[in-house]
């Protein structure tokens, strides 16, 4: 009997796609519970949408698809800290009038159930207040230490 036995497989689908070439899965994953903190400090775009967003979406899809218990918190930050900001703080900070263009994705990130946070540190950097953001976001005092005891906690920390 494998000592995986009863646990959720985590494996690519390649129902998705056509597939030319046989694949076989020599390591497969298996997990029972995955609580993951994307630590968003820096941006990383692929085309116009943001890496980090998509990777959250994708695991909250799969491990929904697959019944793995968990926790999914994106701890934004640094360069990438704009991203949680409102229609009109973002406007300010970025000179533009077109408004938050990934509220829409943080929002439907939320449904999902993924918990999103915003660094008081940046936050005073930029002189931003608790109204600058988007409904939902949650202030921590401070990314690093926020990071570290989530890590602590047993959380996997991933860096799109």
């Amino acid at each position: 009997m494998s000592k995986d036995k009863g646990k959720r497989m985590l494996v690519s689908d390649t129902n998705d796609k056509k597939v030319d070439h046989k694949i076989i899965v020599e390591i497969p994953v298996a997990l029972e519970k995955a609580d993951v903190v994307f630590n968003m400090d820096h941006l990383a775009f692929s085309g116009d949408f943001p890496v980090g967003i998509n990777y959250m979406h994708l695991l909250a899809n799969r491990l929904k698809e697959m019944g793995i218990k968990g926790n999914i918190i994106g701890i934004f930050h640094g360069d990438a800290a704009y991203m949680t900001l409102n229609d009109n703080a973002y406007n300010t900070y970025r000179h533009v009038s077109t408004g938050n263009p990934v509220k829409g994705l943080i929002a439907e990130l939320m449904k999902q159930g993924v918990k999103i946070e915003e660094c008081s540190v940046s936050m005073k950097n930029h002189q931003w207040g608790n109204e600058d953001l988007l409904p939902g976001v949650k202030v921590n005092n401070g990314a690093v230490g926020r990071l570290i005891q989530l890590v602590q906690d047993g959380y996997v920390q991933i860096q799109p």
